[in-house]
């Protein structure tokens, strides 16, 4: 389900340049370095939707503030190729999260805010549909 945080993904981000990689892509955009933390940002957040609902809980989980994250944590000063490994790291650990998930779990569900309640299934497919989403940002020959 998840095979995005695979060695040649990772190479072609990592042969974008560090500069390059810290250019806005629009006015209101955020830059390489800006998708790939929001990208971290989605899988630490995610971990948690995914764990918590897996426990059965049904609870409520914190709105995710995303521009406020990605700019209080000011991903373009960061190296771009300590962002590729810190955002492949926390993927395959999802992958293995999720490819290890029992099936009887799949229809526990979690309450987000302005959503109202998902299952862990659609959270877990609606996780890769959103990271293939920015990473075609970056990579619009991504298939």
């Amino acid at each position: 389900m998840l095979d995005v945080a695979n060695d040649l993904l990772a190479a072609l981000l990592g042969a974008i340049p560090d500069a390059e990689a810290s250019v806005k892509r629009s006015l209101n955009g955020w830059s390489a370095k800006e998708i790939i933390g929001h990208l971290i940002d989605s899988a630490c957040n995610n971990q948690q939707k995914f764990v918590r609902a897996m426990a059965g809980s049904g609870s409520d989980f914190p709105r995710y503030e995303q521009e406020h994250w990605v700019d209080s944590q000011r991903y373009n000063e960061e190296g771009w190729h300590d962002l590729i490994a810190l955002w492949r790291a926390y993927n395959i650990h999802l992958a293995h999260v999720i490819g290890n998930v029992e099936s009887r779990l799949l229809s526990n569900s979690i309450d987000i805010p302005g959503l109202g309640p998902q299952t862990l299934e659609f959270l877990m497919r609606d996780y890769v549909v959103h990271l293939k989403h920015h990473l075609r940002q970056i990579l619009p020959d991504l298939s």
